[in-house]
């Protein structure tokens, strides 16, 4: 079971990606935490060396919390393409270049896509809470679904135009960001870090 937070607690978010962190705010929002942002902090973000998603966020994760004193929570996640054998994966944001293109990284899935009959899609999102003495908790959601194309919609960021998820009419794109929330691959990784803090339901 992972260390609980008690009511009021501060949680340091290492991330600097803005939609990452409204979705995690919005999340934690009911659960009497209250959040910072390395960005606030002034925190750099290390390389993600890892060769895969639990190992990314567990470094980004480890290097926030012994930087600031606090426990943190790191996010890495992807969108990944059966037609590509699994691409563009834990290199999902490096398909979007050094200026986070994704209008550029989605025109490359379909360059690469092709003709392809085979859409199948999905999102997966790794979630570890750190604390400064080393102690880590990691949990991993993942949402099956279809890509797309043209993009669709403009709430959502990143891949989230192109991804259709399994029994949804609406790319995350186009979908409320409440029912993302509540459905998302992150969503689903975050249910199982608040049962294990023994945060569920409240």
């Amino acid at each position: 079971m992972a260390r609980r937070l008690a009511p009021g607690a501060r949680l340091l978010i290492a991330s600097h990606n803005p939609g990452k962190l409204r979705e995690i705010s919005a999340l934690l929002a009911p659960h009497q935490v209250a959040c910072v942002s390395a960005a606030e902090l002034g925190l750099a973000e290390p390389e993600e060396t890892a060769a895969d998603f639990v190992g990314n966020a567990q470094l980004k994760a480890l290097a926030a919390a012994r930087a600031a004193g606090l426990p943190a929570l790191a996010d890495d996640s992807g969108f990944s393409v059966a037609a590509l054998g699994g691409a563009p994966g834990v290199v999902s944001a490096r398909w979007a270049g050094p200026a986070k293109d994704f209008a550029l990284a989605m025109q490359r899935v379909r360059r690469e896509m092709g003709t392809t009959a085979d859409r199948r899609a999905w999102f997966t999102a790794a979630l570890c809470l750190a604390w400064p003495d080393g102690a880590t908790a990691t949990f991993l959601g993942r949402v099956e679904g279809t890509a797309v194309w043209p993009p669709r919609g403009d709430r959502g960021f990143g891949y989230d135009p192109i991804f259709v998820p399994l029994g949804c009419g609406q790319t995350y794109g186009e979908m409320d960001p409440a029912a993302k929330r509540a459905s998302s691959h992150r969503a689903r990784a975050f249910a199982q870090l608040l049962a294990a803090c023994g945060k569920a339901g409240r």
